[in-house]
């Protein structure tokens, strides 16, 4: 991954530069005091991914980020905990609050990596997991971990084997399309089941581990065909 960095802090550059520098598959092109630096290079070389800073003298980096059309991916990093949320509504990768530690750094990068392999390969047979935005970053979920998804008002609660369930803004109709349909059904207007996750089918019910979930009758026949 081609990468640039954008921080009127000195010492942050050079933290973000040794941190790159331990990971092969990643180039750290240039490093920027200057927002409009930065935005002349990235004007004549385009990049996979931004190190931004929020507290800079001339411009925010949410307003530099808003500026970039199309921008690529962005990990914002800043002292101020309190631009979290709008980061997230940006859709950047991750959010890192300064001073922060190399482990955290390798997370956030290593999610950058995962969802720059799954824009390649999106659409295609291999890809066996999906991202999600939730908690102010990417989730990556594996489709065979997946048990059942239900709605909640304008939300998707996502129910994963042996973690917490992940919470993202989003409708069942788009969940369905990015999900193999091979795999998962949708059974009623309010739940998207795994088929191999079904424990048994009785009186219109499905369960899944101890939850029994309704088969709702617009979708009866379509479940049935598939699952028997």
């Amino acid at each position: 991954m081609k990468c640039i960095a954008l921080d009127d802090e000195p010492l942050a550059l050079a933290i973000i530069r040794d941190f790159c520098s331990r990971f092969p598959f990643m180039e750290l092109e240039k490093t920027f005091y200057k927002a409009s630096d930065a935005t002349k290079y990235l004007r004549k070389y385009p990049v996979d991914l931004l190190f931004l800073d929020i507290q800079m003298p001339d411009v925010s980096g949410i307003e530099f980020y808003k500026s970039l059309d199309p921008g690529p991916m962005v990990i914002f990093t800043t002292a101020y905990g309190e631009y979290a949320l709008e980061g997230f509504n940006l859709s950047a990768v991750d959010y890192l609050l300064k001073p922060f530690e190399f482990e955290r750094f390798a997370e956030a990068v290593q999610k950058a990596q995962d969802f720059y392999t799954y824009q390649k390969q999106s659409g295609r047979p291999e890809t066996q997991y999906l991202f999600v935005r939730s908690s102010y970053r990417l989730v990556k979920i594996h489709f065979a971990d997946i048990l059942y998804i239900e709605t909640m008002d304008d939300y998707l609660k996502i129910h994963v084997e042996n973690r917490k369930p992940v919470i993202t803004l989003m409708n069942l109709k788009a969940m369905e399309d990015k999900l193999p349909s091979t795999e998962f059904c949708r059974i009623h207007r309010s739940f998207l089941v795994r088929l191999d996750k079904i424990n048994f089918v009785r009186n219109k019910l499905v369960a899944i581990n101890t939850i029994e979930i309704p088969i709702g009758n617009r979708y009866e026949e379509e479940f049935n065909k598939r699952y028997f």
